[in-house]
Order: structure tokens, then sequence, then C-alpha cells
């Protein structure tokens, strides 16, 4: 419902500005909003083409997985901390061992990866809750109307899972590093630490956030030991790369990443043979899955990617960064960060147009500005949380998101005002 809420404001306050500018003698801009939502629904297609490919392949992967028991196994091993985060979830399901890849390729950089292990996780998460409901039909606790609409709606598993990827834990940011090397950076990874921090400070507030909306008891053993896991390994990574150079840095980074990548695809078809499966069957009846969920996407992405494409066209974004800017200027507040904001205002709408607007900051005022590196913190401390949602969401049908759109964006808040302050502490 929310998010209903906030498709329709995108297209009200894009026809509001725009009349606006309009009066004001701006003629172009009209016929601006309506190309954009033609790109952009071309854009949307394009983006699901694109993933047809990288899912069937990472579907067919996971069920070679599956088959040789060892998403069963990893489900095991995180079963301590994962029941504690996703109560309604049965201890020890394979839906555990889909969950850790989607957040282990996030976490490593690996977003073609990620995104269909995601998508994986959310069926998983789907059928429990679908096999919850036909017992409790079957048991005359609900009617199929109400079983239809609880279909829809989003669980509080389905919930906790979006948020941990909209908050964007990223390890290896090597897309970031790479730009800043590009347009000049005197010492691209001076970055590095700074988004470290503020990416894990946002992953932290997400669990909080939206584990106060579910009532889930934190002050437990596994959950305290994982966050303080999480503080040392980060801590001992900050430590590490100060004594890397640029070079050395991008080429570690980028090597364990593959690495990791392809030795996990080995080591599924190894446990594929070892359990005496069919990969290659296995491999075909999990891609034909892959193609199916790219094809069930493209409605979600074409309605979010269109009202986006429409709010930026419409100017709605200038309008947004000029009045906080004035705001802060007038509480005499420094505002030096207010340059950066298009960044980190866009990320949660648009991985793409973020992107743009963090090498249009460092084209404009230098890459080794304090703008143009706070603009790189901003895309690194966050997710895009709108097209998270709307993929991930739409994959399995589910139009009721309940809290999950306040739960991602007060995540994204914070990531933002933890980028600012890191950036203050770092660069100013």
């Amino acid at each position: 419902m929310v998010l209903n809420y906030i498709w329709i404001g995108f297209f009200v306050v894009a026809f509001v500005v725009a009349t606006v500018q309009l009066c004001m003698g701006n003629t172009e801009v009209f016929p601006a909003i309506i190309e954009s939502t033609f790109a952009s629904s071309k854009t949307a297609f394009e983006i699901s083409l694109g993933l047809t490919g990288t899912l069937a392949l990472w579907m067919g992967i996971m069920k070679i997985g599956e088959r040789g028991g060892l998403v069963n196994a990893l489900a095991r091993i995180l079963n301590p901390l994962f029941k504690r985060l996703f109560p309604d979830i049965p201890e020890g399901h394979p839906v555990f061992g889909h969950i850790f890849m989607n957040l282990g390729a996030n976490m490593l950089g690996l977003d073609n990866a990620a995104t269909p292990m995601g998508l994986k996780a959310m069926e998983g998460l789907q059928e429990i809750k679908n096999e919850k409901l036909k017992i409790k039909n079957e048991r005359g606790e609900i009617n199929d109307s109400e079983m239809q609409r609880l279909r829809e709606t989003a669980t509080n598993p389905m919930i906790m899972f979006l948020v941990l990827n909209t908050s964007g834990l990223t390890i290896i940011p090597v897309s970031i590093l790479v730009y800043r090397a590009q347009l000049g950076a005197a010492q691209p990874t001076d970055v590095f630490i700074p988004i470290l921090l503020a990416t894990t400070i946002a992953t932290m507030a997400g669990i909080i956030i939206t584990s106060l909306y579910q009532k889930i008891n934190l002050l437990n053993r596994a959950i305290v030991g994982t966050m303080l896991g999480l503080c040392l390994l980060v801590s001992g990574m900050a430590l590490a790369v100060q004594q890397l150079s640029r070079e050395d840095l991008n080429l570690y980074s980028t090597t364990v990443a593959n690495v990791l990548l392809f030795a996990i695809i080995v080591a599924f078809i190894l446990a594929g043979v070892r359990k005496r499966v069919n990969v290659y069957e296995a491999f075909i009846e999990g891609a034909k899955g892959g193609f199916e969920t790219a094809v069930r996407i493209i409605p979600y992405l074409v309605a979010i990617l269109v009202a986006i494409g429409v709010f930026r066209a419409s100017g709605a974004m200038d309008v947004i960064i000029d009045g906080i800017g004035r705001g802060f200027r007038l509480l005499g507040v420094n505002a030096d960060f207010v340059p950066a904001l298009p960044t980190a205002l866009m990320k949660p709408l648009s991985g793409s147009g973020a992107r743009g607007m963090m090498v249009d900051a460092m084209t404009t005022y230098g890459a080794d500005s304090f703008v143009g590196r706070l603009s790189c913190i901003f895309q690194g401390a966050t997710d895009t949380t709108f097209y998270i949602l709307a993929v991930y969401f739409g994959s399995v049908g589910v139009r009721n998101t309940r809290h999950a759109v306040a739960a991602g964006l007060l995540t994204d808040l914070v990531g933002v005002l933890a980028a600012i302050g890191v950036a203050y502490v770092f660069f100013y």
C-alpha cells in the first residue's frame, strides 16, 4: 500500500513541478517527461532482458547446489543466527542457504550473481508462506479469499531479507574505485574505509529498525556475536587496506571476488556429482525457472523505472536539493555536503541514476574534492531500495509490502547520515 502511494506521488509531484516550470516559460519540460516515459520503459525491458541469461545461469547453479546438498548444509550452519533474525522460518530450512549466498554476493560487489540468488531466496520465502496458508485453509482458519490476500502480503522474513539487501553492505566496492581512478583521483582507494564504515552502520541500523517493527529480541548471543564479528572484520579490513597501494587493492579485491565466485560454481557441481545427481539436467531445470522469473518482473520494473524517470525529468529532484540547501544555510549549518546529495537521493530510486550523479559530482567538483568523495561514499553506503522492492516482491506477486518501504527508507536515511558524518571526519 505504501509503495502504491509513493508511486502515485512521483507522478503528481512531477506534474506540479513541471506545470510551475511551464508557467515560468520552460516549454521543454513536458516533452522531456514524455520522452522519459518511453526511455524508462525501454530501459526496464532491457534490464529484464539482460537479467535473463544471468538468472538462468545462477538459478541453474543453485538447483545443482540444492540437489547436491550444499545449500542444506549451509542452512544448518547458519541456523543459530538466522533462526533469530528470521524466527518465522523453520529451523534449518534450505532458504537460509539462499539468503546467505545472496548477502555474500552483495558483500563482494557481485551484483549479477546476487540478484538471481536473492530471487531464489524470495521464492523460498513465498513457498514457506504458501505452505502455512494452505494448512490454515484446510483447517478452516481462513477462507479462500483471505488466503489469496495473504499470499500477496509480505511476511516478516521477506521484509527483513529485503532490508538487509537495501542496506547495501559491500565489503569490496570495486566499481566505485574504478570510476575514481578513471576520473583522475590521486588516491582512488581513499574512500574505501569511509564506505566500509558507512555501509556497516547502515546494515546494523537496518537490522535494528526492522527488528523493532517485528518485535525481534536482538539481545542474544548469536546476533550480538555476529555484529561484533562484523565490526572486527571491518576494522581488520580497514587496517589491511592502509598497507596496500591502489593497484594492489584493485587487483586483490577483483581477484578474490572472482575466485570465490567460480569456486562456488565448482563446489556445487562437485557436490552434485558426489550425490550422483545428473548435474546437467538439474541445471536445465533451474535455468528454466530463471527465464520465467525474468519475464515475471518486467511489469514491476516498467512501473517503478517510469515513475522515477518522470520524477527526474520534471526537475523535482533539483527543487528538493535547492530547498535542502537553502534550509541548512538559513539555520547556519555547514551545507558543503548539499551538492553531493543528488547521489544520495537518487540511490534508493535508481542505481544507474545514482552512478551518473556520482560521476557528475566528481567531474564538476573534482574526484578529490569533498563533494566528489562524499558522492562516492553515498553510492557505496546503501542500495537501490525501490528497485529491490519492485524486483523481489514482483517476482513472487507480493503487492502489500507492509513496513518494508518504511524500514528500507529509514535504513537509507541512517546510511546517508553516516556517510555525511564519516566524510566530514575523513576529508573535511
